[in-house]
């Protein structure tokens, strides 16, 4: 099953352009897909001092938390459609690693002397699709590549997420009609 962890709250926005995209063609191909849709699920991303106190249990007191995560453990791939913001993930995205990303066997993560070791080894493929108002080179070159360094090389290979490959429509502020489409066109081609 392929799991799309969707987080824009702009249902006019480029991102949910690539959502609509993304879902017709895993619907035309017949592969099984399921999104979360954050922000219109109304995810609270904030951890209240109840559910703090449950996580090294892994349990929590949000019936949502229960669901993705049992969404994650059932998927094979992971696609995230997310903006960036101020060079990395929104809060929400954050919130949603933060309580969602629970700590256990046959959860997100056990803890070792090592530190974090990945118990969603059941994600064998997973693409982060971003958009970005600097040109993906500025981001790469010029501002740390925060999202490649500690989102996808750090944080989803920490949780045991692998084959991760990162695409990013920069400049999107400024970018044609045109440009979105063909970046669009090129979406359809993609095999997930």
């Amino acid at each position: 099953m392929i799991l799309i962890i969707y987080c824009h709250p702009y249902d006019q926005s480029f991102n949910h352009a690539e959502l609509e995209v993304i879902q017709e063609n895993l619907s035309i191909a017949h592969q099984e897909h399921v999104t979360i849709d954050l922000y219109k699920d109304r995810f609270n991303p904030v951890y209240s001092i109840e559910e703090l106190k449950l996580y090294h249990q892994g349990k929590t007191t949000d019936p949502l938390v229960t669901k993705y995560l049992k969404l994650c453990r059932q998927a094979n791939k992971v696609i995230f459609i997310t903006p960036l913001w101020w060079n990395s993930i929104p809060g929400m995205l954050k919130g949603f690693i933060d309580k969602v990303m629970k700590e256990g066997v046959g959860l997100s993560h056990t803890v070792a002397k090592t530190g974090v070791k990945g118990e969603l080894t059941n994600i064998k493929h997973c693409y982060v699709l971003t958009t970005s108002t600097s040109p993906t080179w500025y981001i790469r070159f010029f501002l740390g590549n925060a999202i490649k360094k500690i989102f996808i090389n750090k944080t989803l290979h920490q949780l045991g997420f692998r084959n991760i490959s990162w695409h990013n429509f920069g400049g999107i502020t400024n970018s044609s009609l045109e440009q979105r489409r063909k970046y669009l066109n090129r979406l359809t081609k993609q095999v997930f």
